[in-house]
């Protein structure tokens, strides 16, 4: 019988803060901090900065300069792919997905259309080939825009005929995005972006991806809703694990289990994989988070971008913060406590704010801060 891994609380936490590379020990540099966490998610989101900066930052600290971020894309050392930033290697485990697109065996309803969709666009899809073979890189706007059926949604997705056709083209591994002028994507040939390495087929591409993801997370539902985007689930990856006080069970990476735990303080980004799965992040940390940017200012509990703050291994508040360019400083609204801090901990989330503002190059703003 497989072995079940009995943890508390606490062990549980330390497991996925040592994952996502947010104790003491800083790593080695940008391309570390990728290949750990597997992606980096893009969000235009800036105000403080963009989601992937702040993530980098709250690894590497002031070391971490955005221009390493544009620097190893446009060397092609990391990639974009469907809003996330990977290891350029990693593409060998798309390739058998992007080989059976729509998807292998009995497609879905959703599949066949968008499959249709495709194929009644199919000559606006050649053009767009030809016109980047000859000219690309190019942003969309200078791209040919011959779809004959129009991508019909209650989105804003709607009539973004040739955007929509750009994205089904990355899922068939044709296109992809070769850099970025501004927040304006510029699209190229695949094959001039993606480094050449066979693919790896398909089942084994997908255990390697959950092997890897639940390397990153530490521990992770084997089973859960799907995500369009990056699923929060791992499958049979790593061993077996229950946790005290918390139902069901769930997979850990056994590596990290007797790894001693040394941890420290740290601002992330709400994207952070630390806190994107918001049920994990209640079940382990009871941590209670919710992204507000969409709401009136009204019904705001903790702010249009609040900050979750990790002490350790918990997670214990939020800073709402802005970045006045303008005015040249970092606006600190409130920070919020979850649990009331200790002197010593008060101490260093000040710090922390400080290191932020800092390595933005603002000043800050207030100087003494409001506790909540």
């Amino acid at each position: 019988m497989a072995k079940v891994h009995r943890l508390s609380r606490q062990d549980a936490r330390r497991v996925a803060v040592r994952a996502q590379l947010l104790d003491r020990a800083r790593p080695a540099g940008l391309l570390s901090v990728v290949r750990r966490l597997t992606l980096l998610q893009l969000d235009p989101t800036n105000a403080i900065a963009p989601s992937a900066d702040l993530v980098a930052w709250s690894r590497l600290g002031r070391s971490y300069d955005p221009g390493d971020l544009r620097a190893a894309l446009d060397q092609q050392k990391l990639i974009e792919l469907k809003a996330f930033v990977r290891p350029a290697e990693d593409i060998a485990l798309f390739r058998a997905a992007m080989a059976e697109w729509p998807g292998a065996g009995e497609l879905k309803e959703w599949q066949e259309f968008i499959r249709e969709w495709v194929l009644a666009n199919d000559r606006c899809r050649t053009d767009i080939l030809s016109k980047l073979r000859e000219g690309g890189p190019l942003p969309s706007r200078e791209l040919p825009r011959t779809c004959e059926r129009p991508w019909v949604s209650t989105g804003w997705t709607n009539d973004k005929n040739v955007t929509r056709l750009l994205e089904f083209m990355v899922s068939r591994g044709e296109v992809a995005v070769a850099g970025r002028t501004g927040r304006e994507r510029l699209w190229d040939l695949a094959e001039r972006v993606y480094p050449e390495c066979p693919a790896v087929p398909g089942a084994e591409a997908e255990r390697e991806r959950a092997r890897r993801r639940l390397g990153a997370l530490g521990i992770a539902r084997a089973r859960g809703p799907e995500s369009p985007m990056e699923p929060a689930v791992v499958g049979e990856a790593g061993e077996a694990a229950v946790v005290e006080d918390v139902k069901g069970e769930w997979r850990v990476d056994p590596a990290l289990l007797d790894e001693p735990f040394d941890g420290r303080t740290a601002l992330l980004s709400p994207f952070d994989r630390l806190v994107h799965d918001r049920v994990r992040a209640e079940e382990l940390f009871e941590f209670e988070y919710q992204l507000e940017m969409y709401k009136p200012a009204a019904k705001r509990r903790w702010g249009y971008f609040a900050l979750p703050v990790l002490s350790g291994d918990r997670l214990v508040g939020k800073v709402d913060a802005r970045a006045d360019r303008k005015a040249g400083v970092l606006v600190v609204n409130a920070v919020h406590q979850d649990v009331p801090f200790t002197p010593a901990m008060a101490a260093e989330i000040d710090q922390e704010i400080a290191e932020l503002a800092t390595w933005l190059g603002l000043g800050l703003e207030p100087c003494g801060l409001s506790y909540l």
